[in-house]
């Protein structure tokens, strides 16, 4: 897939595709400074009275739950359903699904009353979405179930969708084809909004791509790869230089770079 991962990036870059986030507002401006930095146009918009011209106006559409209310359950509902209209795609990432019944609640209710092109999450989200036993506090999980890629398969499966596991090795799967992504950094752990970023990211390069499966790996490749480099480049290793150095990674990767660190494998579950 390397020459997919080169291409979909590069495509990126020259269309500038616009992604609709209702996203957390702990995450809200490095979200968007990090689409910035790919190559693509964030828009925040969660006001039910625009959100589905919004949606719709889009290339790609995030619904992230990481500081829920009912207000923006409404305004994910909107704007999820003026998406599917269009046939935009949508990428859903159920932060801290399992630690509460509010949250497990309505991203089970997102997944029943939307098509989601892809769900992103880390093991807990997934497990506790599968139905699997998982431990989740606060937004973090706190560990990681056995069958965590059997639960990421399960849900894939059942709710006839893509999902992304997070973690030390990426589990992209639609239920019957997996692909593993062996990047990334430690240092991704230290900073607020790291998986958030990755989500939209993620949208990004599914609204260029024929195949969520393919696309999602391709930025999971492309996200890692920058968070080495970004952790190589740190004068006095930390969490804030790291997050300054990611962003620039996200712009400056070079194709050479990209190309030789790369490493996405197929996997059978």
């Amino acid at each position: 897939m390397h020459n997919q991962v080169l291409a979909l990036r590069n495509l990126i870059r020259s269309d500038a595709p616009l992604i609709h986030n209702i996203t957390n507002v702990v995450v809200t401006n490095f979200t968007a400074n990090g689409l910035y930095a790919a190559g693509a146009k964030p828009v925040m918009a969660y006001a039910p009275e625009e959100a589905a011209d919004m949606a719709a106006a889009a290339d790609a559409l995030v619904l992230n739950i990481g500081t829920l209310s009912s207000a923006t359950n409404e305004a994910m509902l909107i704007a999820g359903k003026a998406a599917n209209k269009h046939g935009i795609p949508v990428i859903l990432d159920p932060v801290g699904a399992g630690a509460t019944s509010f949250r497990t609640e309505s991203a089970a209710m997102l997944l029943q009353e939307l098509d989601i092109a892809l769900i992103r999450g880390n093991s807990g989200e997934i497990a506790s979405l599968a139905g699997s036993e998982a431990v989740v506090r606060g937004v973090d999980a706190s560990a990681a179930p056995a069958d965590a890629a059997a639960s990421a398969a399960k849900l894939a499966a059942s709710r006839q969708t893509t999902v992304c596991m997070t973690g030390e090795v990426d589990v992209i799967t639609d239920g019957s084809n997996t692909l593993t992504v062996h990047n990334g950094s430690p240092s991704l752990q230290d900073i607020t909004g790291a998986g958030c970023l990755l989500s939209s990211i993620a949208a990004a390069f599914i609204s260029r791509s024929d195949s969520p499966l393919e696309g999602a790996a391709a930025a999971c490749a492309y996200y890692g790869v920058c968070a080495e480099a970004a952790a190589d480049r740190q004068p006095f290793p930390g969490p804030g230089h790291f997050q300054v150095h990611l962003l620039d990674m996200l712009q400056q990767l070079s194709d050479e770079q990209l190309n030789q660190q790369l490493i996405i494998k197929e996997a059978a579950l």
